[in-house]
């Protein structure tokens, strides 16, 4: 149906090297997915898949005479992973799903490259080619792929009810694929079984709201999953789409410096209402890190109020408490919620907004000079008083804008003690 101009990928060693293992007795093997879909767009090839009706061990055989590592990353569903030097090549059998639940599928082999191309989710992945570059398109995927349609293969409900996860897929590829107006047919589906949802795992919806989320237009994207009430199902708390559309723009578009970059949980934090989110709860939902967990509730709850008009004083002791990193994002954050509120604005506060990141930028964020020993070479003896009157100490010296030196410090602390007399 088509032809791929030679592509750097397919002309590359490792590749042909797997090719010709696989193909060495005449068997039937070609590209498939991601691989031929990006390269009819012109577009970056970042994974290397393939298919052929040969079966998982006899795939896993001819690997291994050639010389090449192989890993079987998924024989029950005939997938096997072949490594050639730093390059990855998943390599999958033909296969029909013989039982599905919706999260997963039993699957039997099979030698018909059209049977295997109709179990796969949107028109556009039923896409394969032959090392010469012939396309092979049984469902409209490559007109689909040109006008920007995200369509599913067949009837689209029952294609989401073998896998629900595709719900979610299918506003990925939209949102990155694809250009309105959406496929009624598809949208008609994942309202109707949006609350299935609810059945994936943590982990598999979070990978797929973080890909969403990283999405050049992930505002747009998010906002249509709200009006088809399917993001109510997996983050109800996602209701600032304005302050992420701000975020964005100011991310990728606005302006360009160096630590400001697109940061799919900064986005996150972004969407989320504060007063509405359990930082917690989102976190356990979508099981996030522990790390992860606790920058959200940061970003949600910071406990400084940074603005345009924050004086230094207040910057740097934000700066301090939380470091440079979160500044940034709160600023940002912050930002994006004025430019949610007032497009417009008055003149002149994208430049104090700037001058806010470039003081955060500029500011060298000191070391408290004081430790235990200190306090324990005045006499003081080992305990939780020690830690007391050091926090006194630091809590003066942040006060002061972090100007008082070392000497000034252990000043202020023989100070406190000779006020406390007691302890010595």
């Amino acid at each position: 149906m088509g032809k791929i101009a030679p592509q750097p990928w397919m002309a590359a060693s490792e590749t042909r090297a797997v090719m010709a293992a696989l193909t060495t007795d005449g068997a039937d093997v070609r590209f498939v997915g991601g691989c031929v879909r990006d390269s009819v767009l012109k577009r970056p090839v970042k994974d290397i898949d393939m298919g052929t009706p040969r079966s998982p061990e006899e795939v896993i055989r001819a690997l291994e005479r050639a010389g090449i590592k192989v890993i079987p990353t998924g024989l029950k569903h005939g997938t096997v992973t072949a490594v050639v030097g730093a390059s990855h090549f998943e390599i999958t059998t033909l296969r029909v799903d013989v039982e599905t639940d919706g999260r997963h599928a039993r699957v039997a082999f099979t030698d018909d490259w059209k049977e295997d191309a109709a179990r796969r989710d949107f028109t556009i992945n039923t896409l394969s080619c032959t090392l010469d570059g012939d396309v092979y398109d049984p469902f409209g995927g490559l007109e689909d792929l040109g006008r920007g349609r995200i369509r599913f293969v067949g009837v689209a409900r029952e294609r989401i009810a073998e896998d629900t996860l595709r719900l979610l897929r299918f506003f990925r590829f939209y949102g990155d694929y694809g250009r309105p107006p959406a496929d009624p047919e598809a949208l008609a589906a994942c309202r109707l079984l949006a609350p299935e949802l609810r059945r994936l795992s943590g982990e598999r919806v979070r990978d797929e709201v973080f890909r969403i989320l990283s999405l050049a237009n992930c505002a747009e994207t998010i906002a249509l999953m709200r009006g088809e009430h399917v993001l109510e199902q997996t983050l109800p708390e996602g209701t600032l789409v304005g302050r992420l559309r701000g975020l964005v723009w100011l991310e990728t578009r606005a302006f360009k410096r160096d630590g400001i970059a697109a940061d799919t949980l900064r986005r996150l934090a972004a969407l989320l209402d504060s007063e509405q989110s359990d930082a917690d709860g989102v976190a356990w939902r979508l099981r996030l890190s522990n790390r992860d967990r606790d920058r959200l509730a940061l970003l949600l709850n910071p406990g400084f109020d940074l603005t345009a008009k924050t004086s230094d004083h207040s910057l740097h002791r934000a700066l301090y408490r939380i470091g440079r990193d979160r500044v940034r994002d709160l600023i940002l954050l912050n930002w994006a919620t004025e430019l949610s509120i007032e497009p417009g604005g008055e003149a002149g506060r994208n430049i104090a907004w700037i001058d806010r990141l470039d003081a955060a930028d500029r500011w060298t964020i000191p070391d408290f000079p004081l430790a235990g020993r200190d306090a324990q070479k005045l006499g003081l003896p080992r305990g939780p008083e020690i830690g007391r009157l050091l926090a006194e100490v630091e809590a003066w010296w942040e006060d002061g804008d972090f100007q008082a030196d070392r000497d000034a410090c252990l000043a202020r602390l023989r100070e406190l003690i000779g006020q406390e007399p007691d302890m010595l």
